[in-house]
């Protein structure tokens, strides 16, 4: 199986953006979800993490986009990161067969600092880091 990005929108509510996307992973759940709730995870795709505390009300520090809590957590399906300054990021996995995942992200936020094809570069990422052909070399000031 290999991963693709189907769907990306962009909506704009006052100064408030939303964007979201639906991703179809090549690997399971149990393979995806450290990807996304662990700072190692996190690094091979998509940020440095500061901090982070895996629960629900826990601390959490992503680089370039700021500090918040976690404000929603259901292990292995849903965590959701509310970030002073860099809006709310959440990541709702699912099953795709019995090979594949589903991750459903939103992203909102205030201002124009993230874009439609910045998602789309770490995406790409992630699908060669789930696959296991491991993380693109990328610039992580200017890719992520």
């Amino acid at each position: 199986m290999t991963g693709s990005i189907e769907q990306g929108i962009s909506q704009i509510r006052g100064n408030t953006h939303l964007l979201t996307f639906l991703v179809r992973l090549p690997g399971p759940m149990e393979r995806v979800w450290p990807e996304l709730t662990t700072p190692e995870g996190l690094a091979r795709w998509f940020t440095d993490v500061d901090e982070l505390e895996p629960r629900l009300g826990g601390a959490v520090g992503l680089r370039g986009l700021g500090s918040g809590r976690i404000t929603a957590w259901d292990v292995d399906r849903v965590a959701e990161y509310t970030l002073e300054g860099g809006g709310r990021i959440r990541f709702h996995l699912e099953r795709d067969g019995a090979d594949g995942s589903v991750l459903r992200l939103t992203h909102e936020f205030l201002g124009e600092t993230e874009s439609e094809p910045r998602w789309r570069t770490r995406f790409e990422c992630l699908i060669e880091v789930v696959a296991g052909r491991g993380p693109r070399s990328m610039d992580q000031d200017a890719s992520r």
